[in-house]
């Protein structure tokens, strides 16, 4: 191994250590801030929390992180095993042996890579469900219904995913020297086209959507996206109650194909008020064009993602560097494509509090839109409920919660709440 393979494996490793220690030292300040908070109700909150439920937000909190640090644990235990153990290596050596160079063995490799991951993980993913979401009291499916998404996932990556990743290696291989530009523009089409299509032809497949037939609610609904002036391809209400007794309410596709979708358990739990203050403020986040904003991102982070991609892929030290030895007699594109994932999460770690940072704006922006088309105390009251009945803790770490909520801690969003 060269100088710079040897070095980049040190940066490999260094960044890896240092997300371990970083997301280990986080979660230990959450869960000795939860605990310690546990047995008294913050003073906001005791005329309208009982202890008990305080009690249960914590636990599930608590719960939730020791799991997370056993998955981070695991995960990057796997990922050393495809890495510098050799797992990538000996998987690409022998489907090469199989099926010799060419498109198909990198098709045939990226799939048994997906496919050895997600065995992979499936202990995790049934403990989280069977496990960790019933013992609180959150958990509805049924082992059946559990394997079918399972399997309907599979399917839908099949179809959508193989022929959008099969277009990419061609691109790799026949493009050029700026195939990552290509492969980029194919990769945003995808994207958006998945946003068009996502709400008719793949959430149907996993949930049911009925139109919304609460004459009341429709009326309010409908009145309130007036004065907004939002329109959307109608209002449906998802059985989200198979699957989880978590509650929520979003918008889905994009241009003439949005949708409004409620939660059942939503719908079971607000008042009409509160339904017209979490509906305003999903809007405040259409009419504050977070959605557009968010896109942008994706698009100028995805373009760096992508020419990082298109350098990386023609350096040898990058293969080495990661456990892995290129072949000289056939293309190494499906190698780099998994070795760029595995590796992009260790840096994107990092970015982590910028971009939490930003989505809280972003809520905080929808809370004052929703304040001036709805009564505050209606959103309040809605996030109270919300709140207790998903066993969202009211006393996170403050730290932990700069570095990962997306969403502001209730404290500091009820506060600008009764402030305003």
């Amino acid at each position: 191994m060269d100088t710079a393979a040897l070095a980049f494996t040190a940066v490999f490793c260094a960044l890896l250590a240092l997300g371990l220690l970083t997301r280990t030292v986080l979660a230990s300040r959450q869960i000795r801030h939860v605990a310690r908070h546990r047995h008294s109700v913050p003073a906001p909150f005791d005329a309208t929390i009982p202890l008990e439920a305080h009690r249960k937000a914590a636990d599930y909190t608590i719960a939730k992180t020791r799991f997370g640090l056993l998955t981070t644990a695991f995960e990057a235990a796997v990922l050393v095993g495809w890495t510098l153990l050799g797992g990538l290596d000996l998987l690409n050596q022998a489907l090469l042996a199989l099926l010799g160079p060419g498109l198909w063995q990198q098709l045939a490799l990226i799939g048994a890579f997906a496919l050895i991951g997600g065995l992979i993980g499936l202990p995790l993913s049934w403990y989280a469900t069977f496990r960790l979401e019933a013992r609180f009291g959150f958990n509805k499916m049924g082992l059946g219904l559990w394997i079918a998404d399972g399997l309907k996932g599979l399917l839908v990556g099949v179809l959508v995913g193989g022929p959008v990743v099969a277009l990419v290696l061609w691109l790799m291989g026949a493009a050029g020297p700026t195939w990552w530009l290509w492969a980029w523009g194919v990769w945003m089409a995808f994207n958006l086209l998945a946003l068009v299509l996502y709400p008719t032809l793949i959430a149907p497949l996993f949930n049911k959507f009925e139109p919304l037939t609460d004459a009341a609610v429709k009326d309010r609904v409908n009145a309130l996206m007036a004065r907004c002036g939002f329109s959307a391809q109608g209002l449906y209400v998802m059985d989200g109650s198979k699957r989880s007794a978590h509650a929520n309410a979003y918008f889905t596709g994009f241009g003439a194909a949005k949708r409004v979708v409620f939660f059942d358990t939503l719908l079971q739990q607000l008042n009409a008020d509160e339904i017209d203050a979490v509906l305003a403020h999903e809007l405040g986040h259409y009419q504050r064009r977070h959605i557009h904003k968010r896109i942008a991102l994706l698009f100028a982070l995805s373009l760096l993602g992508f020419a990082a991609l298109g350098w990386a892929a023609s350096q040898a030290w990058f293969y080495n560097g990661l456990g892995v030895e290129p072949s000289m007699q056939a293309p190494n594109d499906a190698l780099a494509l998994i070795l760029f994932l595995l590796v992009v999460p260790l840096f994107s770690y990092f970015l982590s509090p910028l971009m939490a940072q930003l989505s809280r704006r972003h809520e905080f922006e929808a809370d004052a839109f929703a304040m001036e088309k709805t009564r505050g105390s209606d959103l309040a009251s809605a996030l109270l409920k919300l709140y207790k009945d998903n066993a969202s803790t009211l006393t996170p770490d403050p730290v932990y919660a700069r570095f990962y909520y997306s969403h502001p801690p209730a404290s500091e969003r009820l506060a600008r709440l009764s402030a305003a």
